[in-house]
């Protein structure tokens, strides 16, 4: 018998029996968690805030889990380059690269996200895209990955995810069901769900898929003026996918052949960047909250801004494609941090994790060195060979000054709000989910719900595969109707679940 659907929001929202009957979360010193879900922010736009002692704890503690192969992306592929702008954003940003016909060589790594490193190429997986800029202001890393979202908006909730869709810790495998346990009480994460299980999850090639830095980030131009931006690759091959039983039968390093391949056949992949630009004003105006990853801009233009060309494959795999250490912190002047929660976290937790996995000195290695002049007082560490024989090692000094000119000061941004640890209010989890599904041909619908349907399929829990349908019927009526019989559901469960869903959450609409 399927248990009472109302279970899971009573979970959810806890009562103080329940509360009394459960052990306590907390940190490491003992104390005790009041809040696991949301980060402490300043306001619902404002940053996250590194008081947050909860947040930087998980974060810090995820970030040494694996001795030496990275957590996340573990499974890379890299190859150099070179971006070339085809258009002037003076008016948007001083950052230097973006101005027409100026080059920047480039590093570009590719990579699964969850299975480790030697697993096999053709798993189901987002698949990282992430390029180093070598610009003369420094390295600017846009990170990010094939789909244009994410399953969580919130950074704090990263090593909860990652825990539930690697391999349990009683049997060494990946389980579906763990994390559809977790996404069932993430409802959020339908529509990156629905990106993943479609073919876009299993690309073809590296060369045929597109890239995105999923995040909104702020541009900003001389005069201190502020847009927002998204970035985009578009691949100039064309985007061509893998059905189930075609990425079945791919070969194991499928996807590292055929970039080193091309390039080896002088057939150079390429790929446009463009970019969406919004002002304060409208991102405040959008209908859902601009700077929620779980988000696109839909209706928002794309404008081409330059040339990404890949042409060489690294002479030592190691000491270029693993130790290469991306982090979306390393950015340049004129490009910083929007108040995305996901990005605020990732602005601390990339840069930990690669000082953690290469060392203190990561970013003097020569796949990772700025082509710059670095001027600060970092010293010794692991691996330390800056030769430096300077006496002054502080700041400031009158006898060894070091120039922090105005001109490169982050720009200013005015906050409101009480300090809390909240979700944002604008939070429809399903309508850009099925723009999605309902953007898919027939072919691709149907492979959709078989790909859905092999993992949710082996869920044992009644309540857990209810959920999961009820979020995929929420986001498209026809599509979850089918995964329903599916994965035997019967559809007046689905339709309970989704009156208690409407229920808990008045202030959401579905989009069917």
């Amino acid at each position: 018998m399927i248990r009472p659907l109302a279970l899971l929001l009573t979970l959810t929202v806890g009562t103080a029996a329940l509360a009394q009957s459960m052990p306590q979360l907390t940190r490491d010193n003992g104390a005790p968690i009041g809040e696991n879900r949301n980060s402490r922010t300043a306001g619902e736009n404002g940053g996250v805030l590194l008081e947050d002692t909860t947040l930087i704890e998980k974060l810090a503690r995820f970030d040494r889990e694996r001795v030496p192969e990275r957590v996340v992306h573990a499974r890379g592929t890299g190859a150099a380059g070179s971006f070339t702008a085809t258009a002037d954003l003076g008016k948007f940003t001083r950052a230097s690269l973006f101005k027409a016909g100026k080059t920047t060589p480039v590093f570009v790594r590719f990579s699964t996200v969850i299975h480790p490193n030697g697993s096999p190429e053709n798993l189901r997986d987002p698949r990282g895209f992430a390029v180093k800029f070598y610009t003369d202001q420094g390295n600017w890393d846009l990170v990010g990955n094939n789909l244009p979202i994410f399953f969580i908006r919130d950074a704090i909730q990263f090593p909860d995810m990652i825990h539930s869709l690697k391999p349990s810790p009683i049997t060494n495998k990946q389980d579906p069901n763990r994390f559809f346990d977790f996404f069932s009480a993430t409802p959020e994460a339908v529509n990156m769900l629905a990106h993943v299980y479609s073919n876009l999850g299993t690309p073809a090639s590296y060369r045929t898929m597109d890239g995105n830095g999923v995040h909104a980030f702020k541009l900003v131009d001389a005069d201190g003026n502020v847009t927002f931006a998204k970035f985009r690759w578009i691949s100039k091959q064309g985007v061509k996918n893998l059905n189930g039983a075609q990425a079945n039968a791919a070969h194991f390093n499928y996807l590292t052949d055929d970039l080193y391949g091309a390039i080896a056949a002088k057939d150079f992949p390429k790929w446009d960047l463009m970019v969406q630009t919004l002002t304060p004003e409208q991102v405040a105006a959008l209908p859902y909250n601009g700077f929620d990853d779980t988000k696109e801009w839909l209706g928002v233009p794309f404008t081409k801004v330059g040339t990404l060309t890949l042409d060489k494959v690294p002479d030592n795999f190691f000491e270029s494609t693993e130790q290469s250490a991306f982090a979306p912190s390393n950015m340049v002047p004129g490009i910083e941090a929007s108040p995305d929660r996901m990005l605020q976290g990732r602005l601390f937790s990339y840069a930990d994790t690669q000082r953690y996995r290469v060392g203190a000195n990561a970013l003097s290695l020569p796949i990772n060195a700025p082509r710059v002049k670095v001027v600060n007082n970092n010293q010794d560490g692991a691996l330390a060979s800056s030769e430096r024989s300077a006496n002054v090692n502080y700041f400031p000094s009158v006898v060894a000054p070091k120039a922090t000119p105005d001109r490169y000061r982050a720009s200013t941004a005015t906050l409101s709000g009480v300090v809390d640890a909240r979700p944002i209010s604008k939070t429809d989890v399903f309508t850009q989910a099925g723009v999605f599904i309902r953007g898919l041909s027939a072919a691709d619908k149907a492979d959709l719900i078989t790909n859905l349907s092999g993992d949710l399929g082996q869920v044992r829990d009644d309540r857990t595969r209810t959920i999961i349908v009820s979020y995929f019927y929420q986001a498209d009526a026809d599509l979850g109707t089918k995964l329903a019989g599916t994965v035997r559901v019967a559809m007046p469960e689905v339709a309970r679940a989704v009156r208690e869903y409407a229920a808990a959450n008045p202030a959401q609409v579905a989009s069917n």
